[in-house]
């Protein structure tokens, strides 16, 4: 069988990181070359020849479709490039607008459409936990401090403050949630999310879906801890009815194509739906070690072959998170700056 060519973005393997890292292990082994796409040559993906076979700097998406889709038939005509899988939300709006145009240069995509894309925005979340039959904390899209106050007076302390995106914060006070208004305001513009802070344990589920309404695979985790970014730190899979009965629904209703996480609280017999992520987590690779290889599913639609639903899980794995230290030459790391590859 001929190698598969497949760049990933998000080798970010820091204190905050990204899901590149865990999408490479996942398909690594499987005839797929791995290109790695990383921002800044300090990404220490970039650096890790196990996993990732060569890396390539592309342009932060400020830089406009044009710079990124020259950037990729580059990647293509120098290395290779069969399928790219994006693992950062802020690319997805390119690679989903122009899917058709890199399909058409034979780069392959799995991912949602516009539609589903905007189906998953904080703005639509009580929809589609209503249609997913799990319930949505109270929130409010505000767009100045005035609809701030008065939005945290009809929701009640605590609340939480988040960008359309990315950050979200705790706020137990109207001074404390004006003050991350302002944090995300600064740095990722309007609108900002005011949403009730509800109480429970963390469970989140991944998966892909077909786009046809199917769910060949999926995982569901407890959160045991959390970074100070809230990142998992260590994890247990489990085996929630209520809450891979809502998955399987949100998939088959929505058509949903690609990767996808559930973020959720479950305070006894309610679930509450807290956010739709359309990617993988950074944890994706848990779901691999416990015998559901998402990332090699995603790989398959992209391709166009059939994906046969998998097996259960078992209940009870644990998942623990470490950091490592590596070292190379510097000339790797100036090779990545000056070249843009290495």
């Amino acid at each position: 069988m001929d190698d598969i060519f497949v760049a990933v973005t998000g080798i970010n393997a820091s204190d905050n990181p990204a899901p590149g890292i865990g999408v490479a292990r996942s398909l690594k082994g499987q005839n797929v070359k791995i290109a790695g796409l990383a921002y800044d040559a300090m990404e220490p993906g970039i650096y890790m020849d196990w996993l990732i076979d060569k890396s390539f700097l592309i342009p932060y998406p400020s830089a406009g479709s044009e710079a990124l889709m020259e950037r990729l038939l580059y990647i293509k005509q120098h290395f290779g490039l069969d399928v790219v899988v994006p693992t950062l939300d802020s690319e997805l709006p390119f690679f989903i607008k122009y899917r058709s145009e890199l399909e058409h240069h034979g780069i392959k995509t799995c991912l949602p459409s516009e539609e589903q894309f905007r189906l998953r925005s904080k703005e639509r979340l009580a929809a589609i936990a209503e249609q997913s039959g799990l319930q949505a904390p109270k929130q409010a899209i505000v767009t100045s401090y005035n609809e701030l106050a008065k939005a945290v007076q009809e929701i009640g302390l605590p609340v939480m403050v988040k960008g359309t995106l990315y950050k979200a914060y705790h706020a137990h006070t109207l001074e404390e949630a004006m003050a991350y208004f302002g944090k995300i305001v600064a740095q990722w513009g309007y609108p900002v999310i005011v949403q009730q802070a509800v109480t429970g344990e963390e469970m989140n589920v991944i998966g892909v879906g077909d786009g046809a309404g199917n769910l060949p695979g999926r995982v569901a985790v407890k959160k045991m801890s959390v970074t100070e970014l809230g990142k998992i730190w260590t994890g247990v899979t489990i085996q929630h009815p209520g809450l891979l009965e809502a998955t399987q629904r949100f998939v088959a209703t929505t058509r949903w194509r690609g990767a996808f996480e559930m973020e959720c609280i479950v305070d006894q017999d309610t679930v509450y739906l807290i956010e739709i992520n359309p990617r993988f987590p950074a944890w994706v690779y848990f779901a691999t070690g416990v015998g559901i290889n998402l990332p090699i599913m995603l790989l398959k639609l992209a391709l166009g072959e059939t994906v046969e639903t998998a097996g259960e899980y078992q209940a009870g794995k644990l998942y623990i998170r470490y950091t490592d230290e590596q070292i190379c030459d510097m000339s790797r790391f100036q090779n990545i700056v000056t070249r843009g590859e290495s």
